[in-house]
């Protein structure tokens, strides 16, 4: 068996727009769903969702019979264990929450890269090696893996720079909810200073030849943010959309 490649980490490398989509209900069944919905990518999240290792591991199971979408965990923290327990059970392409200097994006890479790149546990039979099917898995896996690091407090944005230099880091993440919050605008993404200090990174991030994503649920901000050169953008979220779907629905009727 030859190792899959990872079609989002090519396609963010050639510079090709990727649209997203975000999934928090934790479900198989959403997670098969949204997988055929056209999107390139697909968050799995496990930092603001109650995701464990084995969640994570049935929704990836569930994603396997496309190849169009390719799923996206976000992990909880740039923790090596919780990253080596996801890597080991299929996922290939990560978002580590809350990166804020260059020595935690080393420690990220790290974790996702065997040694002597890095310090990934190694073990035979695990689902990322097709329990030991896939032919020189532990030589293959580290050029496979996609790492994004994601960007949301003061100290990240003024440590971008040097954090988009690290070797091994294959796009950084505006996380524009706690960027907000950590500039003084909390629950107002749409705030102009929070926007210029969005503007401000990105061009950091094009200067480094680095590619930029971020989730916004508002279409009006997604085209501006496509139109500004935002690589990867993530659309909306399945528990949102959920909701707001539902309350409408209910209220066509009740408003009768």
């Amino acid at each position: 068996m030859e190792m899959p490649r990872n079609a989002f980490k090519k396609n963010l490398a050639e510079g090709k727009l990727q649209l997203g989509f975000w999934s928090a209900l934790c479900s198989p069944m959403v997670a098969d769903i949204l997988s055929e919905a056209g999107y390139d990518w697909l968050v799995l999240d496990a930092e603001h969702s109650p995701n464990d290792p084995v969640d994570l591991m049935h929704q990836l199971m569930a994603m396997e019979h496309q190849s169009v979408t390719m799923p996206v965990v976000r992990v909880p923290w740039n923790d090596q264990v919780f990253i080596k327990r996801v890597l080991d059970v299929g996922a290939r392409t990560l978002l580590v929450p809350m990166i804020e200097s260059a020595e935690q994006a080393r420690a990220a890479v790290a974790a996702c890269r065997y040694p002597p790149e890095g310090m990934r546990g190694v073990a035979g039979s695990v689902r990322a090696s097709r329990y030991g099917r896939i032919k020189d898995y532990h030589k293959k896996a580290n050029a496979e893996i996609c790492l994004l690091l994601q960007i949301e407090t003061k100290p990240g944005l003024d440590a971008l720079d040097e954090i988009a230099a690290v070797e091994g880091v294959d796009g950084v993440f505006i996380g524009p909810a706690d960027l907000s919050a950590a500039l003084g605008y909390l629950g107002d993404n749409r705030n102009p200073a929070v926007r210029e200090a969005i503007l401000g990174a990105l061009a950091r991030l094009k200067q480094a030849g680095k590619p930029a994503g971020i989730l916004t649920p508002v279409e009006e901000d997604a085209k501006f943010w496509i139109e500004q050169g935002f690589g990867f953008v993530a659309l909306g979220n399945d528990a949102a959309l959920l909701a707001r779907q539902a309350e409408a629905l209910c209220a066509r009727f009740k408003e009768k």
